[in-house]
């Protein structure tokens, strides 16, 4: 099994660390009764995308203040779903990682969060899943440009001060695999929301089955990874 070192860790959130599925789930097939599209179609399409972006697209919207409190209804969707049990739930082998990745406290961030999530949501879908708030967040609202674009993984490396080839990657799409790749950093895909050969198709670094093939360790102010990338 590899053991690869790096100074920091980029997680994406939603198919990576929580799995919202069930609410994102029922929001578009609400959303698709409004704008006439195939529900299936569009959950399956925009997964790994910024919520803005989607619905430009496929909802055809263009006001921008239409767009934003569109966005607000959708999110309000998935954590009302949450409240009722259906909404956001943790990964496996998410808790056990990222307990030894906060054990060690350093003077920077030594992990962020890159989501296509906006800052309204995404605390409240780790705080309903019961994942501790990382040193850094970049959200969907801090960027111009969404996944496979590599802003916001750049911008993931700079808020914990690192340069993006220090930093691996964590991602369960193959639009934030290319965001990540694009950026510069090397990337380690997690097969919960596709199967191991759509991620292949995209050539990360590593493949795993989900975050209980991944184990951590420090080593002053590098963490050492282990990963098990048996199927």
């Amino acid at each position: 099994m590899p053991v690869v070192r790096t100074k920091g860790l980029l997680f994406d959130m939603d198919g990576t660390l929580v799995d919202s599925t069930p609410g994102v789930v029922q929001a578009w097939k609400n959303f698709s009764i409004k704008y006439g599209f195939d529900a299936e179609e569009v959950t399956n399409a925009t997964h790994g995308a910024r919520l803005v972006d989607s619905l430009r697209l496929y909802c055809h919207l263009t006001d921008e203040e239409e767009i934003n409190s569109e966005v607000r209804r959708f999110e309000d969707e998935v954590l009302e779903a949450t409240r009722k049990g259906e909404g956001v739930a943790v990964l496996p082998g998410v808790l056990d990682l990222l307990h030894i990745i906060t054990s060690v406290q350093h003077a920077n961030p030594h992990w962020a969060i890159v989501t296509s999530a906006t800052s309204g949501y995404a605390p409240a879908a780790l705080q309903a899943a019961g994942v501790p708030m990382p040193d850094a967040f970049v959200t969907a609202d801090r960027v111009s440009k969404g996944k496979p674009h590599p802003e916001p993984y750049l911008a993931g490396a700079k808020a914990c001060q690192l340069e993006p080839s220090d930093c691996i990657v964590v991602e369960d799409a193959p639009n934030g695999i290319r965001s990540a790749q694009a950026a510069g950093s090397r990337v380690l895909a997690v097969c919960t929301s596709h199967t191991r050969e759509a991620l292949e198709t995209s050539k990360p670094d590593w493949i795993v089955t989900d975050l209980r093939k991944v184990s951590a360790t420090w080593d002053g102010k590098v963490m050492e990874l282990t990963i098990d990338e048996t199927p």
